[in-house]
């Protein structure tokens, strides 16, 4: 029997019986898979949290701006808008050498303050930095915009996912020829706020920073819903959008007490008129940026 026992013993920590082929010992499933909308581990062959294994498998599509979105153009950096976002991610990615920032909501008050133009447009900025993939979502579910500024399609995106229709890599679309990723909508649901306190919302936003360097969401109104309330609470930050001569203060002060923990990164002015911001840039570049490399003088004023 000891034979018996000392032969069993072997096979087991050679990994199986003697002369059994490898094949036929039980697969190990990776650990930390992503999991999908239905609650189920990601297929243990495509393992969504590799950078290579989740970037690979996103659709492409082309970069096809609406006019009305605004969006900066990387090949005009002299632009006063392109400029101030510019300023705008610097900061950011200063705070982040500071301390673990990758996931924000930009939200505002009330509506039409530019919630979504200034989500845009900053997700846009840090696509522009080589190898700083960005992740620009829409989790304004009740009045999604972002698939609009892109012409694409609004599904699948974010509620196909979360109620397991699709897989992660499904609802994710890259925009060809840049670092941006955008994670529409998805079909309309009658219930968001409901679908925002899954389980699976705040697994999604902690395991996309393993791939994404920023993750960009943009959200509801926090006077009009309780969804960006929700969010912030999700995310490392949030970001405040106030528009000139709409925001009161009144508004901003019931905003800021209606977010339940204090994360808010800044607030982000928007509205201020074309002429003054392009006079300035103007001012400097022809100033400091003549065409023979030389300091110009000093314009009148």
């Amino acid at each position: 029997m000891s034979r018996v026992h000392d032969a069993l013993r072997k096979a087991e920590q050679s990994g199986g019986l003697p002369n059994a082929p490898r094949d036929a010992r039980p697969p190990v499933r990776p650990a930390g898979t992503i999991l999908n909308g239905a609650g189920a581990s990601a297929p243990p062959a495509q393992d969504p949290n590799s950078l290579s294994g989740l970037i690979d498998r996103i659709p492409v599509i082309k970069y096809n701006p609406s006019r009305e979105a605004l969006v900066i153009d990387a090949t005009r950096p002299e632009e006063a808008p392109t400029e101030e976002f510019r300023s705008l991610r610097t900061r950011l990615n200063h705070l982040q050498t500071l301390q673990p920032i990758h996931t924000t909501v930009v939200t505002s008050p009330s509506p039409a303050e530019g919630k979504s133009f200034a989500a845009m447009n900053l997700a846009m900025a840090q696509a522009q930095l080589a190898g700083n993939y960005t992740l620009l979502c829409d989790f304004d579910l009740r009045r999604p915009i972002v698939h609009n500024m892109l012409r694409t399609e609004r599904s699948p995106g974010i509620t196909d996912f979360l109620t397991g229709k699709v897989q992660l890599h499904d609802a994710i679309r890259r925009v060809a020829g840049t670092n941006l990723f955008i994670m529409p909508a998805g079909e309309a649901v009658i219930n968001p706020l409901e679908l925002l306190n899954l389980k699976e919302v705040k697994h999604m936003l902690d395991r996309l920073p393993s791939v994404f360097n920023w993750v960009i969401l943009d959200s509801p109104p926090l006077l009009f819903a309780a969804d960006a309330n929700l969010l912030s609470t999700l995310c490392h930050g949030t970001i405040l959008v106030v528009r000139i001569g709409s925001t009161t203060i009144d508004s901003v002060t019931r905003a800021m007490q209606s977010l339940c923990q204090n994360n808010v990164l800044g607030i982000v002015v928007n509205g201020a008129r074309r002429g003054e911001l392009y006079s300035k840039y103007i001012y400097y570049q022809s100033y400091y940026s003549p065409k023979d490399g030389s300091k110009g003088e000093e314009p009148a004023e």
